[in-house]
């Protein structure tokens, strides 16, 4: 019987602009369409949004992703 390991990487990127619960969703929503991205959690207070996903995500990707919400990857 084999068993599959799945590894999967979380970053941690700062966004600026965000300041509210529909911040958070426009960013959420927007990384969450890169392919292999598992989960998305933004914090409007901090600036930060986690991101887990299969493998390391291309930093231009993200930015193209935040920069459609209309916020800024720092």
């Amino acid at each position: 019987m084999s068993a599959e390991t799945t590894t999967e990487l979380t970053t941690v990127y700062q966004v600026k602009g965000m300041t509210c619960g529909h911040c958070e969703g426009a960013v959420s929503s927007e990384i969450s369409e890169i392919p292999g991205v598992s989960s998305v959690t933004a914090v409007a207070k901090t600036g930060e949004v986690t991101v887990v996903s299969a493998a390391a995500l291309d930093r231009e990707a993200v930015a193209a992703a935040v920069d459609e919400a209309g916020y800024e990857l720092v």
